[in-house]
């Protein structure tokens, strides 16, 4: 796998996005990835859309172990994203839907370099960024390559390596991250 690959482009997200700033509440609901202690998201926001279990995430431990998702209430807020969540999985051939989440990141903040770890990225070894909203400041860096992803397009990345990204632009950057299973 590549740093990053594109799959696809010219997805219909208008419709996605409004539903998301109609339900601006949902942000932040589930802060977790953000308040970890070093976090490198601290300077973003998340709506979980599916995940391991509400219940079962009693530990900061329990977020890496081996587990069963579930989608949350916020996936039966946002309906309009679940063509584009099947979409995505139909190209991937995926055989198991993994985590889903959408980020914002506001102008002038940084998701800071990282890699994953841990059961579900290596588990799940297909993660793709579709982009909902960005502007052409938004760098997406993986590995040795930067890429300026455009609303529409869905971008596969191998989070196994560093990756990060900086908006360096005017407006929010909304990017919905799927994990599958492909293999």
């Amino acid at each position: 796998m590549s740093e990053f690959d594109c799959i696809d482009s010219g997805v219909a997200v208008s419709a996605a996005h409004e539903q998301i700033l109609e339900h601006a509440s949902l942000w932040g609901e589930n802060p977790d990835r953000i308040t970890f202690p070093n976090s490198p998201h601290a300077q973003s926001q998340d709506i979980w859309l599916r995940f391991r279990p509400r219940r079962e995430l009693v530990s900061p431990a329990n977020f890496g172990e081996p587990h069963f998702a579930e989608f949350y209430p916020a996936w039966h807020k946002l309906t309009r994203l679940h063509n584009i969540v099947f979409r995505v999985m139909a190209l991937e051939r995926a055989v198991y839907l993994g985590g889903i989440l959408i980020t914002k990141l506001p102008p002038g903040a940084s998701i800071l370099p990282h890699a994953d770890r841990g059961w579900h990225p290596e588990f799940l070894d297909s993660k793709v960024y579709v982009i909902i909203a960005a502007n052409d400041q938004c760098l997406n860096r993986c590995g040795g390559r930067t890429v300026i992803m455009r609303p529409g397009e869905c971008w596969r990345f191998n989070n196994l390596i560093t990756h990060s990204v900086d908006n360096r632009g005017d407006t929010d950057r909304i990017a919905m991250i799927i994990t599958m299973r492909t293999t």
